[in-house]
């Protein structure tokens, strides 16, 4: 593998600083085959952390990768095909060819190339936002790490530099080394821990089991955790780039993904394999528990960080930002954000969540909530509106709990609000815009017949019932924004982590851990129930039921729904059901639609007949349905052999202990 790998990570000299103040323009100057010495780069604080800035930008930009960027790869999203459908990983993974993330390039863990396999130039800041990638950019991160922590610690440079200034530096050196190293392992298994500069020596590293890389990760992380400062402003060499900190490495970051590394390694697809038993580590459990224990007491007791949730009046601030200059979105809740490589999102996020009967603009593939995904948001009171999955049909569908207060008559009514905040749902209002003789377009026309979902007319129909409004506002269709506006001035962004997932995680980490719902790491107060019932409040959805309060498995339940709630759509689900060991097994492998008919009152929504914009009174939650109903839209056929990800097949000829995985 060294040739192969060794064309990724090749090191081109300093890089120029890119998230602050702080500037490389003494080198700029020089040609750009200068090749500076080692003591020149790491001669001080200034030219250290110039080396050090390039590895932000290896972080791909999730949801801008690409024209219509593939990350939502479990059972939560159904993409409609077109003629180019089949460009799409998505498209692709739903059939079983999880090779395609190679061939084709169109998602952030590997390059963008289409058919060309990166050949390595470019990874870093000249790459764009499609060249950047989790393999070919976690390699090349790996060795640019390793040789600032050989410089700093084995060579003895950075002499005219305080230690708080070397402490920042190493911290974010060992924080991306470990960071890059998990994010390959997540998706492909063991790997090799790369913790030393290579050169020309022959290449015997095996791939080892993933408790080998995560414990070698978790070393690296607990390091970061312990150089870094909280707060980069409050420091002497963070305050020379005045308030341009905020997307620099903090202690904060390394104690989240340290508890989630340790949570990944305890997980049952990484201690059993494919096929194994659901059960976790405790000991990992307790580890992750104890990481994330101590990042929630700098938030919510010392209170001494900047984090914090944001009220939910502020919700959409977490995913998206609308006519501000682009404000990079997540607010004081996000933890971990990439740079933001192009201000607008115009092609997903404005012309791929719409049937193109209201958006025509952008490719006739759209991407629309799966119907079987929409069925985890329950009811306001917290409880779910599925049965056990024990009850599903063969085809894998679920019946409806209505002991929970779902009416299958009024589907919409008095469910949990992020449900409101997530899905155009039939009845909604769409656009705002005059519309003439297209008037019946206003409201959304997603019952069986309507147009919305209809194909005559509209190139690209919506096959689920459900568009997607997360991410974008309601006003990003043809009408609202103009035919050629494809939302310049709308801005989204996902995190790699945020707070509300450090609670949904330290609930799994210290349920396992501890044996159940009131399982709690020693140090805090806050328990498992606790941690879920805090991001529900936040939402103003009722806690968790005692039901599910008896067993740790009758709890896990409701921790695997309330991940899918409120993680919808932000690239979580297609990790979290391998992990869990899901992926293959019904009803996660199908996707489905809701059909229904319009009855009562509001039965055309038709201005002809009745004009719900001239009725004070209208609500679509109160509307109403009959034969209410799902059916199967997509069987996937997944087996063991998709729970990770194949490797290219020329790396697995590169030496001998790096073998393909299981199936592939």
């Amino acid at each position: 593998m060294k040739n192969r790998i060794n064309n990724y990570i090749i090191l081109l000299g300093c890089m120029l600083m890119v998230l602050g103040n702080y500037s490389c323009a003494d080198y700029l100057d020089r040609e750009p085959d200068t090749i500076l010495s080692e003591t020149e780069i790491f001669k001080n604080f200034k030219n250290a952390q110039g080396f050090t800035e390039e590895l932000y930008m290896l972080l791909p930009d999730i949801a801008k990768h690409w024209w219509v960027a593939s990350f939502n790869w479990g059972d939560d999203e159904h993409m409609l095909g077109g003629s180019g459908a089949n460009r799409y990983v998505i498209y692709d993974f739903d059939r079983g060819d999880f090779r395609a993330h190679i061939n084709r390039g169109t998602c952030f863990l590997y390059r963008n190339d289409f058919i060309v396999y990166n050949s390595g130039d470019n990874i870093g800041r000249d790459a764009g936002r499609m060249g950047r990638s989790i393999w070919q950019g976690g390699w090349y991160g790996i060795r640019k790490c390793n040789l600032g922590i050989k410089a700093i610690e084995d060579d003895g440079l950075m002499i005219d530099a305080t230690q708080e200034e070397r402490n920042m530096v190493l911290g974010q050196l060992y924080f991306f080394r470990a960071f890059f190293h998990f994010q390959i392992m997540q998706y492909w298994g063991p790997m090799p821990y790369i913790d030393r500069v290579l050169g020309s020596e022959k290449f015997d590293f095996p791939r080892g089991t993933y408790r080998e890389c995560a414990e070698k990760a978790g070393d690296d992380f607990r390091k970061a955790a312990e150089l870094l400062p909280l707060d980069w402003d409050k420091t002497e060499a963070g305050k020379r780039t005045g308030t341009n900190n905020e997307l620099r490495v903090n202690k904060i970051w390394a104690l989240g993904f340290l508890g989630k590394n340790y949570l990944w390694a305890g997980s049952p697809l990484m201690v059993h394999g494919a096929g194994g038993p659901k059960t976790y580590d405790v000991e990992f459990c307790e580890k992750a528990a104890a990481a994330f224990a101590e990042l929630i007491d700098h938030v919510d007791y010392k209170r001494d960080t900047k984090y914090s949730l944001v009220d939910f009046r502020d919700y959409n601030k977490l995913f998206y930002s609308f006519g501000d200059g682009w404000r990079i979105p997540g607010d004081k809740e996000a933890i971990m954000r990439s740079p933001s490589y192009e201000g607008n999102s115009r092609w997903r996020q404005s012309c791929s969540y719409y049937p193109a009967i209201i958006q025509s603009n952008g490719d006739p593939e759209r991407l629309f909530p799966a119907a079987n995904y929409v069925n985890f948001f329950g009811m306001k009171n917290g409880l779910p509106i599925k049965q056990d999955d024990s009850k599903m049909n063969a085809a894998g569908i679920v019946p409806y709990d209505l002991s929970s207060g779902f009416d299958p008559s009024q589907p919409w009514k008095d469910r949990d609000p992020r449900f409101y905040y997530n899905f155009v749902f039939d009845g909604t209002k769409v656009i705002n815009a005059e519309l003439g003789r297209r008037e019946n377009l206003r409201f959304a026309r997603l019952f069986s017949d309507g147009e919305y979902r209809s194909p005559q007319g509209n190139s690209s129909p919506n096959e689920t019932g459900y568009c997607l409004t997360k991410f974008i506002p309601l006003t990003q269709n043809s009408f609202d924004t103009g035919s050629d506006d494809y939302g310049n001035s709308l801005c989204i962004m996902l995190s790699w982590l945020r707070l509300a997932d450090v609670y949904l995680m330290y609930a799994e980490a210290a349920a396992q851990a501890y044996g159940g719902a009131n399982g709690k790491d020693p140090s805090i107060t806050l328990t498992a129930v606790g941690a879920i019932n805090k991001i529900r409040d936040r939402a103003g959805v009722g806690h968790v039921d005692a039901k599910f309060l008896g067993s740790l498995g009758e709890f896990m339940k409701e921790v695997r729904r309330e991940r899918a709630v409120e993680l919808a759509f932000e690239g979580h689900r297609f990790t979290d059901l391998r992990r869990w060991l899901l992926l293959a097994e019904k009803p996660y492998t199908v996707k489905t639609s809701q059909e229904f008919n319009r009855i009562g009152k509001y039965a055309e929504l038709d201005p002809a007949k009745y004009d719900p914009a001239k009725d004070p009174n209208y609500n679509p939650l109160e509307n109403e349905v009959g034969n209410f109903s799902e059916k199967v839209l997509f069987d996937r056929k997944f087996d063991e052999k998709h729970y990770w990800l194949p490797i290219n097949t020329g790396d697995v000829y590169l030496y001998k202990d790096f073998p393909q995985n299981p199936g592939w």
